[in-house]
């Protein structure tokens, strides 16, 4: 009000600049107190910064050697047709699922049929030739017993007689023979299981014994591995095998040596070894890629975390653990390197949160959001 009484005493000129001037000041004082709003809401919304976590499984694998291979069948059946000819008919494709005596492939049965057709009349004639032969030998026993004829033609007639009943023999085993290539014109799978191969198709003419379909039988899913020659025997005597898969992250299986190749692959230079799967899963495929590692009874389990988790403070690697939404420096023991990711044999447990990205950035006891999947 003092104010006011002293503008109204003023002359008309400097009245309006001083209300310019409280115009002015009133803006300054209204924006300084919308800014300070402003960037103190500001402030508490970035204090809450987001982060890409992961959370530490129970697929941690034990310390040791690790190997690659893939989910075999330990039954592998390599089928091929028994006669040549020109494949004019394929039933099945890859990953079918056949059952014993499914037709799975067909060749031309065309010169097959008629391999038969020749068989079958030349058994119709050599059995018109028996009977001829068998009518003759009775009438000429007759004449014999009558004393008409000499005992040495009637061996005759008999010697004929038995001729004529081994051609019919021979014939009839020549039509046998000739249907049983006109039934191997199908390929039949002799076994349930599935179709992992197909190396000819239709059009393609294939020899007698020559693969064309792969499958594996129903049963028994093994992983086939590469040893190097040094490590053969430290495998034979390793106390605990245990088989990962990179599809399935929360599936681990124990595993058994069940043969070990007797001589190394000539180009690699290493061992195939085969390790049966114990309790296998339903959802273990054919095909699948697998890590088996190898370790004693005593091996502590470890996990593979991304490189960029570790946060370096000095000679000690740590890594940030979320804890009830707020971040916690946890020191780590680590092991071998692998493909953009590090080895932590111990200072994590299962379940744990990790952050796995920007871990520079972050503060001990700062508040965060995540979001990630299993390691």
């Amino acid at each position: 009000m003092m104010q006011l009484k002293f503008l109204a005493k003023l002359p008309g000129k400097k009245l309006v600049y001083g209300l310019i001037v409280l115009g002015v000041a009133a803006g300054v004082i209204g924006g300084s107190l919308v800014w300070a709003k402003h960037n103190n809401s500001k402030q508490a919304v970035e204090d809450i910064t987001i982060v890409r976590t992961a959370v530490i499984g129970t697929t941690g694998a034990a310390q040791g050697y690790t190997y690659s291979g893939e989910v075999r069948g330990r039954f592998e059946s390599q089928l091929g047709f028994q006669v040549s000819g020109k494949i004019l008919k394929r039933n099945v494709q890859l990953g079918s699922t056949v059952n014993a005596g499914d037709v799975l492939m067909q060749i031309d049965p065309r010169d097959l049929q008629q391999n038969v057709s020749s068989s079958s009349a030349q058994v119709a004639s050599a059995e018109s030739q028996l009977k001829l032969a068998e009518s003759n030998l009775q009438r000429y026993r007759q004449l014999l017993e009558t004393g008409a004829i000499s005992r040495a033609q009637y061996d005759q007639y008999t010697s004929s007689y038995e001729v004529a009943l081994a051609v019919v023999r021979q014939a009839s085993a020549q039509y046998a023979q000739g249907s049983n290539q006109l039934d191997y014109s199908l390929l039949r799978a002799d076994k349930p299981g599935v179709v992992t191969s197909i190396t000819a198709e239709m059009g393609q003419v294939v020899t007698a014994g020559q693969t064309v379909i792969t499958v594996v039988q129903d049963g028994e899913r093994e992983v086939e591995i590469s040893v190097p020659e040094n490590r053969i025997e430290e495998l034979r005597k390793a106390g605990r095998i245990i088989v990962t898969f990179w599809a399935l992250p929360n599936v681990t299986v124990n595993g058994t040596i069940r043969e070990v190749a007797p001589m190394a692959d000539q180009a690699t230079r290493t061992f195939k070894v085969r390790i049966s799967l114990i309790n296998l899963p339903a959802e273990i495929k054919l095909g699948m890629t697998a890590a088996v590692i190898v370790g004693d009874n005593n091996t502590q389990p470890n996990v593979m975390i991304p490189l960029a988790a570790v946060y370096q403070d000095g000679n000690t690697p740590k890594v940030w653990v979320i804890k009830e939404d707020t971040l916690t420096l946890c020191p780590i023991q680590t092991g071998g390197f692998g493909n953009g990711t590090i080895q932590v044999v111990s200072g994590l447990q299962q379940g744990d949160r990790i952050v796995i990205a920007g871990v520079h950035k972050l503060k001990e006891g700062q508040m965060v959001k995540f979001g990630g999947d299993s390691l």
